[in-house]
Formats: structure tokens, sequence, C-alpha cells
């Protein structure tokens, strides 16, 4: 291919892509389609973003997937009445032209692929969301939510309950959604309403809320009825504490973004969102870590087996740490998180057990805090029931992100660069670094990186959906492998 012919064909998918996004935002914001590529979100995706998910297509199927081919399905999902769905539209642009040379049967093709959401005519009612704190986790949920908001989206950011009230107090948080250090500026508008205390962000009214007791508050003053209230402090932990937000008025149901104790259910999307039952009103979506090794562990488990095994993490320090030296209840934790690896406990690894009774008993595990403010890694040393070797044990994990249940959880990457500032952002669970898969004989060691803030509120997100009996079709039907 000579010189000029390579500028060509980056103009060629630049001009596709460009083309495609203002189509993608039509089947997003009117039909409520959510699409991916190859796993890749598209929701608000920039013209580059579009041509580097298409370069993920070579990782699975060996072959490269031109843009313009991709554009060709869109133009004509988008003359088609679809009810909310999610659409990896990667896989169904690779599968049409595998088999096909031409656009004559696109249409043909999407009527059968896609019949069941065609003409469908569902409606999924609105749901109020209340975020009963405003951290790290808070802050992300709401960016997530607010970027998803739209006639086919049905969760609702309606209140963010905090602490406090003094004057800027409401500028500050605002501000604070706005910028953050990690996750880089906000992608949309927001302004403040100093009069009624709410924010608006990307035309969503989100009124701000300050109370010190869940149990305080009447929602329904604020237009809040039937909501699911989000508990992102970590305060409160099993059934009863969790009750208070219960006896809000205006309230339903209750999430807590951290480990439950005691009978609550934790779950780990993707691994048992099926116990989420329609009469709970408290659960619990486990910890960033457990989400991240669940999905991974069940898919070796039913492969080969784990017969024990130790968990080792290496996770970025968090506000729970000091900065500097000072008191703190905890071991080791009051030593300065910026400048030391501090030793820990972990109950992730035991805690897997609760998603994925079958491994109950089998692993131990610990974390070395580590001077980074985000992204981490787990390191699964696992003495398993049947032999394995390195390509075969990579082979079947890059085969289970993307064609399994479990694809929106499990990420694979190949390359031998990859760092922990790399996956910042990324909205799976947990992500196989298979350069650094060790396999041989009954035993295998797995590094999966995860980035504890922004993919764990992912998995929180889609737990938010299942409480609220929001399931979507996912296209094309993903399969065991």
């Amino acid at each position: 291919m000579s010189p000029e012919q390579y500028l060509n064909d980056w103009q060629t998918s630049q001009a596709s892509a460009e083309a495609m996004s203002p189509l993608l935002g039509i089947l997003y914001r009117e039909y409520g389609v959510e699409l991916s590529l190859f796993g890749r979100q598209l929701v608000n995706a920039s013209t580059i973003d579009l041509i580097k998910a298409h370069r993920v297509a070579r990782r699975y199927t060996g072959e490269n997937l031109p843009a313009e081919q991709t554009l060709a399905l869109v133009k004509v999902l988008v003359q088609k009445s679809l009810s909310p769905c999610r659409l990896d539209i990667g896989q169904l642009s690779w599968s049409y032209w595998k088999d096909n040379s031409d656009e004559a049967g696109i249409e043909a093709f999407i009527d059968a692929e896609l019949s069941e959401v065609i003409d469908s005519k569902k409606i999924v009612e609105p749901r109020d969301i209340v975020l009963y704190g405003f951290g790290r986790i808070g802050r992300l949920l709401a960016r997530i939510l607010i970027e998803k908001s739209g006639p086919g989206y049905p969760l609702r950011l309606k209140g963010i309950v905090v602490r406090g009230g003094k004057k800027g107090d409401l500028a500050k948080r605002a501000s604070l959604l706005r910028r953050d250090s990690i996750h880089g500026p906000f992608n949309g508008s927001i302004t403040i309403n100093e009069e009624r205390n709410a924010i608006i962000a990307n035309g969503n009214y989100i009124q701000m809320i300050y109370a010190n007791s869940p149990s305080d508050i009447d929602y329904t003053q604020y237009d809040i009825n039937n909501a699911l209230v989000v508990d992102n402090t970590g305060i409160w932990r099993d059934r009863d504490s969790l009750s208070q937000h219960l006896q809000a008025k205006g309230t339903e149901k209750v999430l807590l973004t951290a480990p439950g104790k005691g009978d609550l259910k934790n779950i780990v999307f993707g691994v048992n969102d099926f116990d989420i039952k329609q009469d709970d009103s408290i659960i619990s979506a486990a910890s960033c870590t457990t989400n991240a090794i669940t999905p991974v562990l069940k898919a070796i488990n039913d492969k080969f087996g784990i017969e024990s095994g130790h968990i080792e993490t290496v996770h970025s320090f968090t506000n729970d740490q000091n900065l500097i030296d000072n008191f703190h209840p905890g071991a080791r934790r009051g030593r300065s998180a910026a400048l030391n690896m501090v030793l820990t406990e972990t109950g992730a690894a035991k805690a897997v057990s609760k998603a994925l009774p079958e491994l109950a008993g089998k692993l131990t595990g610990n974390a070395i805090r580590v001077p980074t403010p985000n992204v981490s890694m787990a390191i699964a040393n696992l003495n398993l029931s049947s032999e394995v070797d390195k390509d075969s044990l990579n082979a079947y994990l890059r085969d289970i992100a993307l064609y399994s249940p479990m694809s929106g959880q499990i990420d694979y990457t190949q390359s031998t660069e990859l760092v922990s500032t790399d996956l910042v952002g990324t909205r799976f669970a947990g992500v196989v670094d298979s350069s650094a898969t060790i396999a041989e004989g009954k035993r295998c060691v797995l590094y999966i990186w995860y980035d504890n803030e922004f993919g764990y509120s992912c998995q929180v997100v889609h737990c938010m959906e299942q409480m609220l009996d929001v399931r979507y079709k996912q296209y094309p039907s993903t399969h065991a492998v």
C-alpha cells in the first residue's frame, strides 16, 4: 500500500465515523438503544473514539472492520422503530459482512436479527433515583446517570443527599462534579440554582438535600416518589441500619455500594443478578474487587474447576487512608497513603462465595494499598481441577469477554505495554491481562486490572436497573462459550 493510501483510508474512516455519530445519537436519544462496538460503549463517543473502537475488531475476529461497513447498517437501523435494547453494532456488522459482499441484504438481515424489538412499542416508565452521599462513587454514579439520560432511559437522578448546607456548599458540590483530577472534566454543562438548592446538569434537574439522618427526609416534597436510594456513604452496611432509608417518605428500595453484612444479598452483576427479586427492598452491590474478580473466577471454575486459590490485590489508595501519617483505627492505614505500600486485609476473596457459593472456603486474600489514586489489580493464583496451558486459557477468556453472558463484565487485552493509567475510565468490572497469564499443569496465575472507581460504578448502575426491573434485550444474543 502506498504512503498516500494510508491517509486516504484514514480520511474514509473519519468521514464514516463523522456521518455515524449523529445517527447513533438518534438511536440512543429517540429509541433508547444503547450501542457498543465490540464491547466499547458508543454513547457520546467522539469521531476518534469510533475509529479506535473499530480497531478492536481485529482482536476478536482477526480481520479489520471498516467504519463504512458499520455505517451502512446504522443507516438502516435508524429507519426502524426500535424499542430500548442493548446492541453491539460491531458484532452485528461483522456478522453480516463476513457472509455478504454488498449492502443489498442489510435490511432483511436486521429485520431477522432484531425482530423482537422492531415495532414492539415497549414503554418503560421513569423511575426516581436518589444518591445518598456524594463522594467518589456518588459523583461517578451521577455522571453515568446523566450521560444515559434520554427519552428511552428510565432511571432519573432526582436527588442527592449530603450533610452540611453551609454557605457555598452547593457551588462546591457542583464544582466537584464538574472537575475530577482522575476522570477529567464533566462531559457537558453544569449550572446551579441557589434559590432552590439544585444542580442542573445537561438539563437534568437534581435536588440537593441536606440531612443528617436518612429517616428525617420527606422526598415527596421534592416530587421524588417510590425512589431507589443508593447509599454510597459506607456508614450503614446491614439490613437494620439501611432500613432507615425505607422510613423516609418517598422511598421504595435501597442499594448499598459496599459489601453488605449479615443476610444482605451481595450482587455481582453478570454473575448472580438473577438473585434480585421484585420484593427485595435492600441489597448490596458488593465491593469493587469482588466485582472485578468474581466474573473471571466464575468463567475459570465453569470450564476448569477451581480447587483452591489466593487473591492478592494491589489496590490504589482510598479516602479511608491518611494522606500523611496520623491516627487511624485500622492497622497500618494511619501511615501516609501517598508515600507507602500498605499491607492490609480484604474480605473480597471470601466475599466471592456470596455471589458464587461453589467457591466457598476455597479462596484466601490480602491487599496491598499502593500510592496511585485509581486503578487496581487482582492477582489470582489458582489450583485447578483440569490441566491448562497459557494459549488455550487465554483463548477461552478472550471468547468469554466477547461472546458470553459476562461480556459486559470481562474485558481482555493482549497489550504488552499496558499500565494502570491506561485503564482509567474502563467500564468493565475487570480486564484480563493475557500477556501476563501463567499456566502450567493444574495451576494458573491471572492478572486482572480494574478501575476500582468507574468500572465498579458501572456495575452499580446495572444493579440499579435490575432492582427496578429495567431489563434490556441484548443483541447479538450472547451464549455460553
